[in-house]
């Protein structure tokens, strides 16, 4: 049996365990109890990323251990090209996030224990082949985030955004709940399972009906989208990240906020293809509002903490962009779009919490010339900026190229206007705050005030920028190592969607039977 997932999850669940027993004065061992931890898990899933086999469309790693087995809910994971990525970039925004939590002096245990339950829920969620433990361990993930915001939480509005992260996530989680449960109640009492391998080979033989699909999908697609963050629904997460403590940033703006859509993917494009199909034209009209509005929002922020929690709403515009084209193109391209930001928001949002480290501001107006104090930190600055802007050689630019082809592809789906819009928000909108924030902080006199600001003073410091950088820069040039992994799987996904797999059925009986 392999149990290689098990390890990626178990880690810093085990982690958090010894945390737990650890006395609150060993501050020095909590603090390498939570990086040995994550670090063992982003080794396992480069192991785990590195063995898989590209072209499969099958699961692999696959695990099964049955627990109530009378409603049919088992333990069972496994990976395939659509999640094999998702869980590599997990692993290491998570090592990362542990690096970078030294800035933590207050509370320690209770942080670094919240912050392995946060990481091994996350890693569980996405692994997880079975909707009960795939939402328990998203929920496992997500009240971690609510208490570290709350307690580590900064600035003045800190009580409101917990307030408001709290209701909106909150919120969403229920009514995809809502769903889930909808979903497995439409199977036969004698078939009812939890588990999304068996519920998906049940539904392509008997497809769901159009009634039950026109209720489920839009529980699901909002639901999921609230905790994405889709526009209108948006307005928790810029201010909820400006909030947040770094690490807690970089986990669920990395890494969590994807969860909605792989949800989407993975649950209910290919088992309420009818539905779908009827809700794209919505889809791709709201994912504006994430890309030119957001974008605009961005445009006028003087927080760099909100300037990039807009930005990062924005981005996830492109990934509803490419589930509204439902082609492969698309459908790719949303995939390597989540693996690149989960990496550029966590490098931006450690960046950003070092400047405040070192400042005790994120007020853009306050900073300028910081290049010359800081040489590694605003040079990875620049990097991570340009990536937000699409530049070439970057995985974001790969991800972004990928969806606006693909939907620029179906124009019965996507209307070229969309396509259009989506292009100006990000290569013009995109650009101006990007480079805008450049210059304010990096460039121009360098303000007295941080004439005594330190740059990064070891290879340790540095490590988690140039991890994450170094990841946006390989899969940016060698972008086979995802799309080789992604494709076949995605394949399948919209062939469900779109009805292809049906007729392949239909094709295949037909010729057995002559």
């Amino acid at each position: 049996m392999n149990s290689l997932l098990t390890d990626i999850i178990a880690a810093p669940l085990i982690g958090a365990l010894l945390v737990l027993l650890i006395p609150r004065d060993y501050k020095l061992i909590i603090r390498m109890v939570a990086l040995i931890s994550t670090a063992i898990s982003m080794l396992c899933a480069i192991a785990l990323f590195s063995r898989f086999e590209a072209g499969a469309t099958h699961y692999q790693f696959e695990q099964v251990i049955p627990w109530v087995t009378s409603l049919g809910i088992n333990y069972h994971v496994g990976v395939d090209g659509v999640n094999v990525g998702l869980i590599l970039m997990g692993g290491i925004v998570a090592f990362a996030a542990a690096c970078v939590s030294r800035e933590i002096t207050k509370f320690e245990k209770e942080f670094y224990l919240l912050l392995l339950v946060m990481t091994g829920g996350i890693l569980g969620a996405f692994a997880s082949l079975d909707l009960f433990f795939f939402y328990f361990f998203h929920e496992l993930a997500l009240v971690p985030t609510f208490i570290m915001i709350g307690v580590w939480g900064r600035g003045e509005n800190k009580n409101y955004a917990t307030f408001q992260i709290t209701l909106y996530l909150s919120l969403g989680a229920l009514i995809a709940l809502v769903g889930l449960i909808a979903l497995y109640l439409q199977l036969p009492v004698t078939e009812r399972t939890f588990d999304i391998a068996a519920i998906t080979s049940y539904l392509q033989k008997n497809p769901m009906a159009l009634g039950a699909q026109n209720f489920i999908f839009p529980l699901l697609l909002f639901g999921f989208g609230i905790l994405v963050s889709l526009w209108p629904f948006h307005t928790w997460a810029p201010l909820g990240y400006g909030s947040a403590p770094t690490a807690t940033a970089m986990l669920h703006a990395g890494v969590l906020k994807k969860f909605g859509l792989y949800g989407i993917i993975r649950i209910a494009l290919p088992l309420m293809p009818q539905a779908a199909q009827s809700w794209l034209h919505i889809i791709a009209l709201l994912c504006l509002g994430n890309i030119v509005y957001c974008g605009w929002v961005a445009m006028r922020q003087r927080d760099l903490n909100l300037l990039i929690g807009n930005s990062s709403v924005a981005h996830m515009g492109f990934c509803f962009l490419g589930i509204a084209s439902l082609n492969l193109i698309g459908i790719s391209g949303t995939i390597m779009v989540m693996i690149a930001h989960g990496l550029l928001a966590a490098l931006t949002f450690s960046l950003s919490g070092y400047l405040y480290q070192k400042t005790n501001t994120l007020n853009m107006d306050q900073w300028g010339g910081l290049l010359r104090k800081l040489p590694f930190i605003g040079a990875v600055m620049v990097f991570a900026m340009m990536a937000g802007c699409g530049l070439p050689g970057f995985a974001n630019f790969i991800g972004e190229m990928l969806v606006l082809f693909g939907a620029w592809k179906t124009v019965f789906n996507v209307p070229h206007f969309v396509v259009v819009a989506a292009v100006w928000g990000a290569s013009v909108i995109g650009a101006v705050y990007m480079l805008r924030a450049i210059r304010s902080i990096l460039h121009g006199p360098l303000n007295e005030q941080w004439k005594d600001v330190s740059d990064t003073s070891s290879v340790w410091q540095k490590l988690p920028y140039a991890l994450l950088l170094a990841s946006l820069l390989i899969f940016g040039f060698f972008p086979r190592l995802l799309t080789d992994k992604i494709n076949p799987s995605a394949k399948t996904i919209v062939d469900m969607a779109t009805g292809e797999a049906v007729v392949k059925q239909l094709t295949a009986r037909l010729h057995s039977a002559k």
